[in-house]
């Protein structure tokens, strides 16, 4: 074999092999470049968080390739208007509730929670095994978006409000921040809803422009101080036993990207959803122990209160499935699935948590 030959074609061959190769490359994984604004403040670091980890997973997984560049509320667009940003092409994808939209299509609010409704696990198990998530992505198509679950914050709190509430009387005139139907429910109780932003709520409560607001739960509104305006912490959120946090993209730009990028972002949703869920539950026992030790006076909702509020949801819901088309086909969905997961969750875990938290107060003792 002529050994000065082979060495100078097999060099050529190897040259033309990486010719070939580093375009390949580059054209299976493309250079992309997001932006993402968050209805959410950065001291948020959970809800806000999602779109940090999002984009960092994202990164990791591309190589760096596909990078999402993250906002928070205000520093774009503002926290309420995620959705027109997306759907108008401002910016690419947002962390939001679909509930702050119901004001377009009270519709909105089933891929987020429903008064009285679905707890953190089923409403991911209507969402992704109970044809849910097809019936949004269905609505979703036309306001120009794309829709992944990535986040939860599971069964929320009642709010902060600056005097007690013993019967359904002492919500007559209230002004409150509250989202989603919860608020047009509250508002059928004689509620005055307002529409506020996470990061603009405790000015709102300062001033006394509001007499009380509902967020999230202790971790979160620990963090927003609440606490420090507010004496009166209720329990329990019953216009969100969860809230399921919605990624939207761009439809034109969700159909650009490769197949699988397109994965990467599913995975990585679901992988914020799972994170999130743990990060609340890990987090807001402790902070609950903390609000009540600087002063807080935690409260049960009066029985009339929660009677009040259940019969008006019923009511509403039945309403406006009768007079929107949107709202009946979601709810033709949902009624029965909610129906069969209560029967579930009474037979298997009630009666276990009831068990196990009466130990627990015991042992606490």
């Amino acid at each position: 074999m002529d050994r000065r030959n082979f060495i100078k074609t097999s060099g050529i061959a190897t040259g033309a092999v990486a010719a070939v190769a580093a375009p390949a490359v580059a054209q299976s994984n493309p250079k992309i470049s997001w932006r993402l604004t968050s209805s959410y403040p950065k001291n948020l670091d959970t809800l806000y968080g999602l779109s940090t980890h999002l984009a960092k997973r994202v990164a990791e997984a591309t190589d760096n390739q596909f990078q999402i560049q993250t906002f928070a509320a205000g520093e774009i667009v503002p926290a309420l208007q995620a959705l027109d940003a997306v759907q108008n092409g401002t910016v690419e994808c947002s962390h939001t509730l679909s509930s702050f939209y119901i004001g377009k299509d009270p519709a909105f609010a089933f891929d987020t929670s429903l008064p009285f409704g679905l707890n953190t696990r089923q409403q991911n198990a209507w969402l992704y095994q109970g044809g849910g998530l097809e019936l949004v992505r269905d609505f979703m198509k036309g306001y120009n978006v794309h829709v992944i679950p990535s986040g939860n914050t599971g069964a929320q709190m009642g709010g902060w409000f600056r005097k007690e509430i013993k019967s359904v009387a002492d919500l007559k005139g209230l002004k409150m921040r509250i989202a989603g139907i919860g608020g047009t429910i509250m508002a059928r109780l004689g509620v005055v809803p307002q529409q506020i932003g996470g990061g603009d709520i405790y000015a709102a409560l300062e001033r006394g422009t509001i007499d009380a607001a509902e967020f999230s739960g202790p971790h979160d509104d620990e963090k927003l101080g609440f606490q420090k305006v507010a004496k009166y912490y209720y329990y329990p959120g019953w216009w969100e036993g969860c809230a399921n946090v919605s990624f939207f993209v761009n439809m034109e730009k969700w159909n650009g990207l490769p197949a699988h990028y397109r994965a990467v972002l599913e995975a990585a949703c679901a992988e914020t959803l799972t994170l999130s869920v743990a990060k609340y539950d890990n987090q807001n026992p402790d902070a609950l122990y903390r609000l009540v030790a600087a002063g807080a006076e935690l409260k049960g909702f009066p029985q009339d209160v929660m009677q009040a509020a259940f019969k008006e949801a019923m009511a509403l819901y039945g309403e406006l499935a009768a007079s929107n088309p949107n709202f009946k086909k979601f709810y033709d969905s949902w009624l029965p699935y909610w129906r069969k997961e209560q029967v579930w969750f009474r037979v298997a875990e009630l009666p276990f948590d009831a068990f196990v938290s009466a130990q627990a107060q015991m042992q606490g003792r």
